[in-house]
């Protein structure tokens, strides 16, 4: 039987389970998923769940998001009769209308089958301006890793002979049109510890990708390299990421490659006459110390010059924080974060400074995304404006023009009318106030409720209002309710917020979840037996460690393609490149405090774990599907109550097609209602 000191030892005994494809593995996972389907598909509910969720994602009358190249607006789009997809086309005056006039440029389908593959979108870089070439990626069954073919979007058909590239984890731009930059497996050596590229080439048309001439090479420590061309400038750049937070960047002029000096844990970035830089640290330059958090922006070729002429664009405070921004050709368009609500400015250029100016007003409890459909050519953007019970808009409007006009709206896949939407604060154990956000019905009456619980608290990611069919069919319409809890380690308060949970502050995220359960039951809304959690990925290792930590305060536990043993995360796929967020498990100090958040080496005999779901897929190549593995093994060995399914496609977002995602979801709330009851 498996203990906590025989997993924390080079004799791990489920080990064997790490071979993705190993015929004893994949033979331990048929029985397992046949486990599951058998009981959780026979309930009628099931069925209804699965069916309630197909129609959301193939409906219709979901928004078309569009990207515009030249004249054209691009979409992809897939439903009951494309499941793997079609890429097509239109205009904005087509676009207008309630059903606008699509032109296909590629079906994934015919092509799938016509090459007898599971052909996964991975999208297409194309050349500007005249829009014609692109670079498409192919992922087989929605792996990270790609095959890049070059395509003709006026014959709709692959160019012979032109820019291909086999199967890998690779970033590929076009310089002109017959030169690309190329980071890609280029054989032994040439990939990171975290499996992605080192090396990054100029690749010219008919010459042999070992002709390729050497760019930049980064160390095998390093997590990736890449170099892009601006088109609007004429500058080249290369980045080389040191690991998850720390990169440099230079640029490109001739054969020499100038180090643009920036802080390495800042984000650095260049648009026409400007370079913008984002430091996650203090930083002080001169007399003056910027926070960390702020944005700041400056003449780039004075910088390169010497010149320290920084203007600061967005500075936070203890409630505000940077969430994004994006440029059009002359404008920038800064989103902020108010304690996790959103505010959205127009910033203007100017000979004698910034003008700034509110772009819109947020609805209390929403969320905006703004996105430049051309930064380079066009002042035109995209609005999108969502919230737990409004579903999306879509916007476009012009920077400097005061009017914009709606051009989509998305359906209401559920009746939101008798619900509730409040952001609450929980206190955590060392006094920090932590939001949430509770979706309930207007009147709660008797109690308890089923309540979902949901949670990240990594990588500087923010959780923000969203409109979700999928819960709410499956979820808020059966009764249950829904909260999304903003804890530490995400960037709902930017650098500091993430940075306070990172490496042996771990735990702290734990404690700011455990913090938000207690309240909701201190609140009445729910017990520890109606509570579930649902995490997946980096919120994965949450939901093991809400297992392990706190497994009084739950009564049942979803896990999705989630980190688990974190011995040898580091080991597997792309794990290398997270050990600036979690720590080295090799270095003797570091893992002392890694082994207390490792939730495969932590589980023991005797302890009252609520129910577990924990999924993932055979084609993730992101986080290795060994560890959801290994936990339901190691778990099973223990006698508990854990079912597990795995998905043999789908990559890191856990499904590959509508159909597959209606599965995986319906599988998930019919666990969740069968062990919560209602």
């Amino acid at each position: 039987m498996a203990t906590a000191e025989t997993l924390d030892s080079e004799h791990d005994p489920h080990r064997w389970l790490e071979d993705v494809t190993g015929a004893d593995a994949l033979r331990w996972v048929s029985e397992r998923n046949a486990e599951s389907v058998r009981d959780l598909t026979r309930a009628p509910l099931f069925a209804s769940l699965r069916d309630e969720i197909r129609e959301v994602l193939d409906a219709d009358t979901r928004i078309p998001y569009v990207i515009r190249r030249g004249g054209h607006l691009y979409n992809f789009w897939q439903d009951a009769e494309h499941p793997r997809g079609v890429w097509r086309r239109t205009t904005l005056a087509d676009y207008r209308a309630d059903e606008p006039a699509w032109e296909v440029v590629l079906d994934l389908d015919s092509l799938a089958d016509e090459e007898g593959e599971n052909w996964v979108w991975g999208g297409a870089t194309v050349l500007e301006p005249e829009y014609r070439r692109c670079l498409v990626s192919l992922s087989r069954g929605g792996a990270d890793a790609t095959v890049v073919r070059e395509f003709d979007a006026v014959t709709k058909s692959f160019v012979p002979d032109g820019f291909e590239l086999p199967e890998a984890k690779s970033t590929v731009e076009w310089v002109d049109a017959d030169t690309v930059y190329v980071a890609t497996d280029f054989g032994p050596g040439s990939m990171t510890e975290s499996g992605y590229p080192r090396i990054v080439q100029r690749w010219r048309r008919g010459a042999p990708l070992d002709d390729a001439i050497l760019v930049f090479e980064a160390r095998p420590a390093d997590l990736e390299v890449a170099a892009w061309h601006d088109p609007t400038t004429g500058r080249d750049f290369v980045s080389r990421a040191v690991d998850f937070y720390r990169s440099e960047l230079y640029l490109a002029a001739g054969d020499e490659l100038v180090r643009i000096d920036t802080p390495d844990d800042a984000i650095t970035s260049a648009h026409r006459d400007w370079l913008l830089v984002e430091p996650r640290s203090p930083w002080t330059v001169g007399r003056t110390t910027y926070p960390a958090g702020s944005l700041l922006a400056t003449p780039f070729d004075g910088y390169l010059a010497g010149q320290r002429d920084l203007t600061v664009l967005f500075e936070p405070d203890d409630h505000s924080a940077l969430a994004s921004y994006r440029w059009t050709r002359d404008h920038l368009i800064v989103t902020s974060l108010d304690d996790v609500r959103s505010r959205v400015e127009v910033l203007s250029p100017q000979a004698d400074g910034w003008r700034r100016e509110r772009l819109t007003a947020v609805p209390d409890h929403c969320s905006i995304e703004v996105r430049a459909t051309d930064p380079h050519h066009s002042n035109e953007y995209w609005l999108v404006v969502e919230g737990f019970r409004r579903p999306a808009t879509l916007q476009r409007g012009v920077t400097g023009e005061a009017t914009r006009e709606t051009l989509k709206a998305a359906p209401s896949f559920f009746d939101a009318s008798g619900l509730t939407v409040e952001q609450a604060f929980a206190t955590s154990a060392d006094g920090t106030a932590v939001p949430y956000f509770v979706v309930r019905p207007d009147e709660l009456g008797d109690g308890p409720h089923p309540t979902l619980l949901s949670g990240y608290g990594g990588f500087e990611i923010a959780r923000l209002p969203r409109y979700d069919g999928t819960i709410g069919r499956a979820w808020l319409a059966g009764g249950g309710v829904y909260v999304v809890a903003n804890i530490r380690g995400g960037g709902e308060y930017g650098p500091r917020w993430h940075q306070a949970a990172l490496k042996e502050n771990r735990p702290l995220a734990y404690a700011d979840f455990a913090a938000v359960a207690k309240d909701l039951v201190a609140r009445g809304i729910t017990t520890p037996a109606r509570l579930a959690i649902r995490g997946g990925s980096n919120g994965g290792l949450l939901m093991g460690n809400m297992l392990i930590r706190y497994p009084e305060l739950f009564g049942a536990v979803v896990a999705q393609v989630p980190l688990l043993d974190m011995r040898r995360y580091h080991r597997l796929l792309a794990g290398a490149s997270w050990m600036a967020e979690y720590g080295d498990p090799d270095d003797p100090d570091e893992w002392a405090f890694i082994r207390g958040f490792s939730p495969y080496h932590n589980l023991t005999t005797g302890q009252a774990y609520p129910p577990t779901l924990i999924t993932t897929s055979t084609r993730d190549d992101r986080v290795h599907p060994g560890h959801a593995r290994k936990m339901a093994a190691a778990m099973r060995a223990l006698g508990y109550d854990v079912a597990y399914y795995e998905n043999i496609e789908g990559g890191h977002g856990g499904a590959a097609n509508n159909e597959q995602t209606a599965f995986m979801e319906a599988l998930i709330f019919s666990f969740l209602w069968q062990r919560l009851g209602g």
